[in-house]
């Protein structure tokens, strides 16, 4: 593991690529890891001891893409949250290395954070970067981006917030595509974020190391949408039922035999994704007054 080897004051790579922010000397680092999201919503001021716009980071994985954002963006506050474990624990220790005590990692699914633990219109912007596309059939109800989940990051948007989208899954960004300019103000981006022109993420540089094309885009909330209609145009629009390609598997392969340092290690690791396993429950977002 990279991170407890790294010398005090030096940078991180990856993959050869540097991990924004430097280690810091061990009476510096941050402490930024919840042991577990407390009940009900949550209070963002009281969760980062201090008030300002909030960016969730849904399946940050090895936390490089909120890292990034996080040294760039100190005026905000950053949570990342993930579904396993091992990925967030690397994360905390490189957000706690950095000092960077506006972030905050958690091990939780994005649909069950937004549904049960975030106020709605409270949020600045969600990025979710290369969701889980899952393969078999009998998954197809596990992949994250749905109606219902874009639903969910409109409600948890403050008017006008900002939605981040990236994968590279062609079916998947088709999909994509069809179903959120419904609920934002959504663009493409052909060129990599200007923050991270190597790659805002492990997966991206790895599939562009492969020679694959990703597909990239962000947005604002739309304005113009009443509950009670979003509602029902999530619930009558089709579920993400593409073509898995598993020519990509190949990818996720290589993605597993790495640990997330960036070293290949033989330890099996998931892809980021964000979603949940309890997901199957079919649950609308609630109302919040």
């Amino acid at each position: 593991m990279t991170d407890s080897s790294a010398p005090v004051s030096s940078i991180e790579k990856e993959f050869g690529v540097p991990i924004p922010g430097a280690i810091l000397p061990e009476d510096q680092w941050a402490k930024t890891a919840l042991k577990k999201v407390p009940e009900g919503l949550l209070n963002w001021a009281e969760l980062f001891g201090r008030v300002a716009p909030v960016l969730i980071d849904v399946g940050c994985g090895n936390g490089r893409s909120m890292l990034t954002s996080a040294v760039a963006r100190p005026e905000m506050n950053h949570l990342g949250i993930d579904i396993l474990p091992v990925v967030i624990r690397y994360a905390t220790r490189r957000g706690n290395q950095r000092g960077l005590a506006n972030t905050r990692w958690a091990v939780i699914g994005g649909r069950e954070f937004l549904l049960n633990h975030v106020e709605a219109g409270s949020v600045a912007e969600i990025h979710c970067y290369h969701p889980q596309p899952y393969y078999r059939q009998d998954q197809v109800s596990l992949r994250l981006i749905t109606p219902e989940f874009l639903l969910l990051i409109h409600r948890a948007l403050a008017p006008g917030g900002r939605v981040v989208l990236q994968t590279d899954h062609p079916g998947y960004w088709k999909y994509m595509l069809s179903v959120v300019s419904l609920f934002f103000e959504f663009s493409e981006r052909q060129m990599p974020w200007p923050n991270a022109v190597k790659g805002i993420t492990r997966r991206e540089i790895i599939a562009r190391r492969q020679g694959l094309t990703i597909f990239r885009g962000d947005g604002t909330a739309r304005t113009d949408l009443i509950l009670e209609d979003a509602m029902a145009l999530a619930e009558s629009l089709p579920l993400p039922t593409f073509n898995a390609d598993r020519r990509l598997q190949a990818l996720d392969q290589i993605e597993r035999e790495i640990s997330p340092s960036g070293n290949s290690s033989g330890r099996t690791h998931s892809r980021r994704g964000g979603a949940q396993k309890s997901r199957q429950r079919k649950r609308g977002p609630r109302r919040t007054s």
